[in-house]
């Protein structure tokens, strides 16, 4: 084995890693799937990838984790380049390369992948099954699995895992949230708004993945030359026809289903009777998981606006705690100043100060007691009469 290959260790069972090599591979472990399920993790370098995969060292840079880039498929002459969220992959017509196959997000794919891409016995599952009506139901979903390339049916793995993986993380923050949000609702406290405020922080960077995933399978879907460059199967089958006319390309096996014939006859030559690529199977299975993750983008959505909902029924709470206290501050600013027109007369009338109509006229100050608290209520009343014609306090 050449240097540059790198080292090859075989996995028997993949749902138990070996710690050792989790802890000693972090940046250069990669795990290969080939057509028959089986897997092989690999220890290689970048110059070791580009060489067996036959990709540039910027599209590889694209899978770098130490990296920020965006969600990409890109189609390249002999791979396609795969970068979902934590799904970092390069698919070939030959085997799948994953990168941090011990990823506890990863394991759950490579364990698809070996699920979907073992070869099946169709004359086995074809026998026994035909005394109950089975058995051409059977034969004729596995005719059609076979039939798919397998760039398409990695491809599928991939996006049905990052669709998966975003579903569920959005069901997990959906029930949590909305209990979270009717409690704020019937009691507004700190504990309440700050994890609500995580909530929300949440979902605004769960939002953000869910997008980049979806404005990517959109642009795919809007280029018919970039959904041509992922046919690998096709190309490669293209390139080595004699006449290149692709005239007698038929890469597929044959299907006893109508369905996959047609199928078969719309890919027996890569470009279409308009003289346009022949996409649609390809469109069709985008379409499925451009739906699904758009499926999930819309409950986001309306979890968003339930957040905003309740953040406006807090706030009109707020401000009507907030004109109640003012209402209040109105009416003891009134009060106060009844009170002080009635301290008023009592400091005049409580000065040391000899008058000559002071003397011999006690009952007098009966009176000025009584008109001076009648003035003051006279004040009050006028203040907040006024304040309710003029609508400042409530009825």
């Amino acid at each position: 084995m050449a240097a540059g290959d790198g080292l090859i260790v075989p996995v028997d069972s993949f749902s138990q890693p070996t710690l050792l090599i989790k802890k000693t591979a972090v940046s250069r472990s990669w795990v290969s799937v080939d057509c028959s399920g089986n897997s092989t993790v690999l220890d290689l370098d970048k110059y070791g990838i580009m060489k067996r995969v036959s990709i540039h060292a910027r599209d590889l840079r694209i899978l770098d984790p130490l990296l920020s880039y965006p969600s990409a498929i890109l189609g390249r002459e002999k791979a396609i380049v795969l970068n979902l969220e934590h799904i970092k992959a390069i698919i070939t017509t030959e085997e799948v390369l994953l990168r941090d196959p011990f990823d506890d997000n990863v394991i759950p794919i490579v364990e698809e992948l070996q699920r979907r891409l073992q070869p099946v016995d169709v004359d086995f599952l074809g026998q026994g099954d035909d005394e109950d009506g089975t058995g051409g139901q059977t034969e004729a979903q596995t005719s059609e699995s076979v039939e798919f390339p397998f760039e398409f049916r990695a491809l599928e793995v991939a996006l049905e895992g990052i669709c998966s993986f975003l579903d569920a993380r959005t069901r997990d923050l959906e029930t949590a949230a909305y209990p979270a949000l009717d409690e704020l609702t019937s009691k507004i406290s700190s504990r309440n708004l700050d994890r609500v405020r995580k909530l929300k922080s949440s979902m605004t960077r769960l939002t953000n993945r869910v997008l980049k995933v979806r404005d990517e399978l959109e642009q795919l879907l809007d280029d018919d030359d970039d959904m041509a460059d992922l046919y690998l199967s096709r190309k490669l089958s293209f390139a080595s026809s004699p006449s290149n006319d692709g005239a007698d390309i038929n890469w597929s096996p044959a299907s006893p289903t109508i369905e996959s014939k047609i199928s078969r006859a719309s890919r027996t030559t890569p470009f279409s009777t308009h003289g346009e690529y022949d996409v649609e199977e390809l469109e069709m299975l985008l379409e499925a998981y451009f739906m699904q993750i758009e499926a999930t983008s819309n409950k986001l959505t309306t979890l968003r606006e339930y957040i905003d909902d309740t953040e406006d029924y807090i706030n009109i709470q707020l401000d009507n705690h907030r004109n109640q206290l003012i209402q209040l501050e109105l009416f003891l600013l009134s009060g106060t100043v009844s009170l002080s027109v009635y301290s008023l007369v009592a400091a005049i009338f409580g000065m040391n100060i000899p008058y000559p109509w002071n003397k011999n006229h006690g009952y007098v100050f009966k009176w000025v007691v009584i008109l001076a608290a009648i003035v003051s209520a006279s004040i009050f009343m006028s203040i907040t009469t006024y304040s309710r014609h003029k609508g400042l306090v409530g009825s």
